[in-house]
């Protein structure tokens, strides 16, 4: 989408002069005479970048007064200011006070739309920044290419360029802000900015004034800009959206109809350009049914629906994910990657991961930090964290005391085919014919070997095809 530019300037032939070189480059503008009109304007709908002159002759504030204000309450907008009476020591305050540049008038053309482009590029970059430190702790790619993470990342690209709604769901851990982030990356909104807020981290009491922001008062302090407005011109994804109370679901729905809301404690009405993702763990229909979630927003936001699939259901991406996480982590410790032992892998494949990725990659960096040897070792199954080698202890059964030697051969083979196959089966996520070429076995005779054991299978490999 077109980024929208704030001209502030008094005199109109200077204002329409400006716009008409900025609209033939595909920038958005609107404009103001005086620093009323200015105050206004941001407060309105937050632009991508201000103008601003300095002389505003008639005006309550001048350009470096309001500046400053703008500064304050806005810290992040790129100013350039323009003057026809500059010098250097004012073009120095100007900087000081927070301004990105200073062009004096009569500017040239590809002057003033060389800094403003670089203006704005700082800005992306700066907004870039924030964002990677904030999701340093999360993946930042869909890995996997088993076909359910094949499926939705298709979807992903299918309905990112649309600007449609999202409503995606899947259980807690499973990667869906990293779905939502791909969205955002694919879509035409991708210079705009990606923002995140988790509905159930929030106080009810809290929320409206995260997505709403507020006006400036004593209950609350200084103005504060809310997510909705952080987000203009990008993505908002709303996670967790089910924790969000009533009351504030219905204001959602009204500024998914309007595009336009009033901050906490005000009577302006701000606009805004976004597109909502909202995200959830839970069953939303079923919430409906209870009460806990308004169907008119229900409807708004599942416009197209994606799920995001639980770890177990696609255990042939673990070795891929487990070895993309420990890159990741040993990068960011600054430490040797370790690689995987078959054994360490067949660990990981046959656990069932109740916090699906997010709890694979607390594990991973636990072994990057615990498992005994030096970084050419290869991590082996005994180096896994108690919680993993003692559920694959109860998995592989008789295996993990005497039991088997109380047994006579026969039988104690057979529990042992039983629950070595049941566990293959497993790690491979159902998928007989990667079992079978695993294990060194002809497809149809695994089925025979499976059937004479009583092992149920889902057989994926007929589903998919």
């Amino acid at each position: 989408m077109a980024l929208d530019i704030l001209i502030v300037d008094d005199e109109a032939d200077i204002r329409l002069l400006l716009a008409g070189v900025l609209k033939d480059e595909g920038y958005e503008t609107r404009e103001a005479a005086d620093s009323t009109g200015a105050l206004d304007g941001i407060a309105r709908r937050r632009p991508s970048l201000v103008l601003l002159d300095i002389w505003l002759q008639g005006s309550a504030l001048d350009g470096m007064q309001l500046l400053t204000l703008i500064k304050r309450d806005h810290p992040n907008l790129p100013v350039v200011m323009i003057s026809g009476h500059g010098n250097v020591e004012t073009a120095v305050a100007a900087i000081k006070e927070g301004a990105y540049d200073f062009i004096e008038k009569p500017f040239k053309a590809d002057r003033l739309l060389l800094v403003i482009a670089r203006a704005l590029e700082a800005m992306r970059l700066r907004r870039e920044n924030d964002e990677l430190r904030q999701r340093s702790g999360s993946d930042a790619e869909l890995i996997g290419n088993c076909s359910i993470v094949a499926q939705l990342r298709q979807a992903i690209e299918r309905v990112a360029p649309t600007g449609s709604r999202v409503l995606i769901t899947g259980p807690a851990g499973s990667g869906k802000e990293v779905a939502a982030r791909m969205l955002h990356r694919l879509s035409r909104r991708i210079d705009g900015p990606f923002v995140a807020l988790n509905c159930a981290t929030m106080h009810p009491d809290r929320l409206e004034v995260e997505l709403f922001g507020h006006e400036e008062s004593e209950e609350h302090g200084p103005a504060k800009i809310g997510t909705l407005e952080q987000a203009h011109g990008g993505t908002l994804l709303l996670d967790e959206v089910s924790d969000m109370p009533l009351e504030t679901q219905g204001k959602i729905v009204r500024v998914l109809q309007e595009q336009t809301f009033n901050r906490v404690g005000g009577n302006r009405r701000v606009e805004v350009d976004v597109r909502v993702i909202a995200a959830s763990n839970r069953d939303l229909a079923q919430e409906i049914v209870q009460g806990r979630f308004r169907q008119d927003l229900y409807y708004r936001l599942n416009v197209v629906p994606l799920r995001v699939p639980s770890l177990k259901e696609r255990r042939e991406d673990i070795p891929m994910l487990a070895q993309y996480l420990m890159g990741r982590a040993a990068e960011m410790a600054g430490v040797p990657v370790r690689r995987f032992g078959e054994d360490a892998l067949a660990v990981l494949q046959t656990y069932d991961w109740p916090g699906n990725v997010r709890q694979l990659r607390n594990v991973i960096d636990w072994l990057l930090i615990m498992a005994p040897g030096d970084a050419h070792e290869p991590i082996v199954a005994r180096m896994m964290p108690p919680e993993i080698a003692g559920e694959t202890s109860a998995t592989l059964g008789a295996f993990g005391n005497g039991e088997i030697m109380s047994l006579p051969l026969r039988e104690a083979r057979e529990l042992f085919e039983r629950h070595y196959l049941d566990a293959q089966v497993a790690r491979f996520g159902g998928n007989i014919s990667r079992t079978a070429a695993f294990i060194g076995m002809e497809r149809s005779a695994l089925h025979r070997k499976l059937r004479a054991l009583g092992i149920v299978t889902n057989d994926r490999e007929r589903v998919e095809g």
